[in-house]
């Protein structure tokens, strides 16, 4: 992975001074943010580097406040599937200083949040990986972000069969969110890195 050269750059910058780096890795969905972070993050282990990789969609709210809310399907996505103001009160503005997290695990099964307290004060490197995550109330906490960019064919051929199937979802929610943060936020113009899925998969 060349582009994880310029990674360990900022990383080691970022310890040699003593502080902790604060990585987003921004994508649609099935983009391969999860490979990516799991890869950097077994290239830190072999370092011995500590580091702890918090995936925003263990994060989501209940259905009742983001299904059937009398707003837009895609809109309900965009703006509701999180509570953004705060995860960027007990996540985002923690991140940097703070010695422990207390969050909410979303249980998909139940429909409901398990609160976990997690201990990162040995954390020299924080991976956030997540859909949206360069959105304005985000995206100022972060030392470094990367952006995989990935064509919607080759996204979708990625989800299962029977999801696929709802076709109509993907239309009316999924697409049309990721349709506006395209062109609302311009993630592309933003990241500090942009990969091509490609390359991620050659590599």
């Amino acid at each position: 992975m060349d582009f994880a050269e310029k990674l360990m750059k900022e990383i080691h910058s970022a310890i040699g001074q003593n502080k902790r780096f604060i990585l987003g890795v921004d994508g649609l969905s099935r983009s391969g943010k999860t490979t990516l972070v799991k890869r950097l993050g077994s290239m830190l282990d072999s370092k011995d580097i500590q580091n702890l990789i918090i995936h925003i969609d263990d994060h989501i709210v209940e259905r009742k406040s983001r299904y059937n809310t009398g707003q837009d399907e895609w809109r309900e996505y965009y703006y509701l599937q999180w509570d953004i103001e705060s995860l960027k009160e007990i996540l985002f503005e923690k991140l940097i200083s703070s010695s422990e997290l207390k969050l909410p695990y979303y249980d998909n099964y139940l429909d409901r949040h398990e609160y976990k307290n997690l201990n990162i004060a040995d954390k020299k490197v924080i991976f956030v990986e997540g859909i949206f995550l360069l959105r304005k109330e985000w995206s100022s906490f972060f030392d470094f972000t990367v952006f995989l960019d990935c064509p919607r064919e080759v996204r979708f051929s990625r989800e299962s069969m029977k999801t696929q199937q709802n076709i109509e979802k993907f239309t009316k929610r999924y697409w049309k969110a990721e349709d506006f943060y395209m062109k609302k936020v311009r993630p592309i113009e933003k990241a500090q890195l942009v990969l091509s899925c490609d390359k991620l998969v050659k590599e």
